[in-house]
C-alpha cells in the first residue's frame, strides 16, 4: 500500500485537483491503472484533466523563453490530456 500526502493549504478542495499525476507522471498503462485504482466518476476526473490542462499551459507559457526542456515537459503533458478528453469525448 502507498499514499500521497499532500498538505498544501489544508483546506478542503476539489478531490479533481489531486489527479493531476494521471498525466504529470504517468504515461500509457500506468496511467490506466493508477485511474482504476481511484474510485472517482467521469465528472471529477474530466475537472481533473481540466486542472492539469490550465497548470500545464501557464507553465509552459512561462517558461517558453527560458528553459526548453520544461517547456517540452508540460507540451507533452497538454498533448496526453488533449488525446484523453478526445478519447473520453468528455468537454474541459
Amino acid at each position: 500500500m502507498s499514499a500521497v500526502i499532500d498538505f498544501g493549504q489544508l483546506a478542503v478542495g476539489d478531490p479533481a485537483c489531486d489527479l493531476a499525476p494521471a498525466w504529470t507522471l504517468f504515461e500509457g498503462e500506468s496511467r490506466g491503472v493508477f485511474r482504476a485504482k481511484l474510485a472517482f466518476d467521469n465528472d471529477t476526473w474530466t475537472r481533473g484533466r481540466a486542472w492539469t490542462l490550465w497548470k500545464a499551459l501557464t507553465m509552459a507559457a512561462n517558461f517558453s523563453d527560458t528553459n526548453n526542456i520544461e517547456v517540452s515537459h508540460h507540451l507533452r503533458i497538454i498533448k496526453d490530456v488533449i488525446g484523453d478528453d478526445a478519447r473520453n469525448n468528455s468537454v474541459i
